[in-house]
């Protein structure tokens, strides 16, 4: 694997803590979305304003992660511009939390971030023999 590949290794038999941890990744980026749509529907103005918050501060991130941050994407980053784009997206979703009136839930969802994307990218990088 390069150290440009952000895609997920072909065989990941073997590596159960390196599957558990993507499925966390997939449900924390869900979560990240489902905190914006929330913070949408609450913070927009009027029945027009929360609509197009709810809908589309979700939307701009997905769109965004899917070009730039997905295993998949379209436009191939370093990973210095994939984690930023992490951050960035997954900050917001944090952010989000906190803006909606839950700030301890915001910081668990942040410590469950950093950590979960750390060994994500951490697991990625290391051969299968090594995990």
């Amino acid at each position: 694997m390069t150290s440009d590949d952000h895609s997920i290794p072909a065989s990941p038999a073997g590596r159960p803590w390196f599957m558990a941890n993507e499925a966390v990744a997939f449900v924390v980026e869900l979560a990240a979305l489902a905190a914006l749509a929330w913070w949408g529907f609450a913070a927009g103005g009027g029945v027009a304003g929360r609509l197009l918050l709810g809908v589309g501060a979700p939307v701009v991130a997905a769109v965004v992660w899917g070009m730039f941050a997905a295993p998949r994407a379209r436009v191939r980053l370093p990973l210095a511009g994939v984690l930023l784009v992490k951050a960035v997206v997954l900050g917001c979703g944090v952010y989000a939390v906190h803006a909606v009136g839950h700030s301890v839930a915001a910081v668990f969802f942040g410590v469950v971030v950093v950590v979960n994307t750390g060994l994500a990218e951490t697991f990625r990088r290391r051969p299968a023999a090594a995990a």
